[in-house]
C-alpha cells in the first residue's frame, strides 16, 4: 500500500504542478530533491512571482526511522517504527479576488520492534481561504468535494465539512481560517471500509482538487484590484500564518520532528500585514467576510 500510495502522488504532484504553471503562463516550478538524515526524503517543488501565483508549492515526501517521541506519547509506545508520506500543497495567487487553497493527501503506517505493522491509515483534505467572498466559489468548491464524498458514502460530505470547520477554526481569533472544505485523519480499515476503500476515497478527492479549484481562479484572475484591497488580502493572510504557526498539527509536527524546514515553512505567504486592532468598515464586503467566518455556514 505504501509504494502503490507513493507512485500515486508522484503522479499527482506531476499532473498538477504541469496545470497550474499552464494556467498561471510565466512562473515555472523549481525542484528541491531533498533527504531526511533519519530516513527518507522528498520532492520539493516551488512556485514564485508568477502572472496569477504569487508564491506557491506542491510537495511530496516519504520518510520512515523510529517513532520520534511525539508519536510515541500519542500512541502510548515505548518503541517502533513508523513510514509516512503524502502529497502536501498551497497556492496564494496574486489578485485578492481569487482565493488560497491548501490541500494534502497523506498516508502512515507504524510497526513494531518486530517490524510487524501495527496499524495504518490514511489523512488528508482540501480548503479554501478566500480575501473576498464570492458565494459561487464557494458553492462550486464544496459542491465538487461533495460530489466526490457522495460516491463513496452519503455520510462522508457531512462529516468531513464539519472536521474541516472545526480543525481550520484560529480559536484565539474566534473565527475561521476560510470557508472549509474536507478534512479527515485516521481512515483506517473497518467493517464497512478495507484499506483499499480508503485508498480509492483519498485519491478520488485528490484527482478532483483541480477540478474544485482552476474554475474559479480562471473566472477571477482578471478582475481588476485596489491597492486597499491588496491590503486587505495580506492582513488576511496574517491570520493564515497564524494558524499555521499556532494550530496547524502538520506543521507542528514537522518542527517537533526535525522536518526539513523550508518544507514546513513553505505553506506561509510571501508577504503578510499586521495592523493593530484593524476592523473592516461597516457593511463593506471585508465584513461580510468576517461575518461568515465566525459562522460557516453550509454550501450545499
Amino acid at each position: 500500500m505504501k509504494d502503490q500510495f507513493y507512485k500515486h502522488i508522484e503522479n499527482l504532484q506531476d499532473s498538477i504542478t504541469s496545470k497550474i504553471e499552464e494556467v498561471d503562463g510565466l512562473a515555472k516550478f523549481k525542484e528541491d530533491i531533498w533527504q531526511r538524515q533519519e530516513g527518507g526524503g522528498g520532492r520539493t517543488r516551488v512556485i514564485e512571482n508568477g502572472a496569477i501565483f504569487e508564491k506557491g508549492g506542491v510537495n511530496i515526501s516519504a520518510v520512515h526511522g523510529e517513532l520520534p517521541e511525539v508519536l510515541r506519547k500519542q500512541f502510548n509506545a515505548d518503541e517502533g517504527t513508523f513510514f509516512a508520506c503524502g502529497l502536501s500543497l498551497v497556492l496564494h495567487p496574486i489578485n485578492p479576488m481569487i482565493p488560497t487553497v491548501h490541500a494534502n493527501w497523506r498516508y502512515f503506517e507504524m510497526y513494531d520492534t518486530t517490524g510487524k505493522m501495527v496499524t495504518q491509515w490514511f489523512g488528508g483534505g482540501q480548503d479554501l481561504t478566500p480575501y473576498y467572498l464570492f458565494d459561487e466559489d464557494a458553492i462550486h468548491f464544496h459542491t465538487v468535494c461533495k460530489n466526490v464524498c457522495d460516491s463513496y458514502s452519503p455520510d462522508f460530505y457531512s462529516t468531513f465539512k464539519k472536521n474541516c470547520d472545526d480543525y481550520f477554526w484560529n480559536t484565539h481569533r474566534e473565527e475561521a481560517r476560510g470557508l472549509g472544505g474536507l478534512f479527515f485523519d485516521y481512515l483506517k480499515a473497518t467493517n464497512s471500509f478495507t484499506i483499499l476503500d480508503r485508498y480509492n476515497f483519498v485519491t478520488a478527492v485528490g484527482a478532483s482538487f483541480l477540478e474544485s479549484y482552476l474554475p474559479i481562479v480562471q473566472k477571477r484572475k482578471d478582475i481588476p484590484f485596489t491597492i486597499s484591497q491588496k491590503d486587505w488580502q495580506e492582513i488576511r493572510r496574517g491570520r493564515y500564518v497564524e494558524f499555521n504557526l499556532v494550530h496547524d498539527r502538520g506543521t507542528l509536527f514537522g518542527l517537533k520532528t526535525n522536518g526539513r524546514i523550508e518544507s514546513i515553512l513553505m505553506s506561509l505567504p510571501p508577504v503578510v500585514q499586521w495592523k493593530y486592532n484593524h476592523h473592516p468598515e461597516k457593511e463593506s464586503e471585508e465584513e461580510r467576510l468576517i461575518a461568515v467566518l465566525t459562522n460557516p455556514k453550509e454550501w450545499v
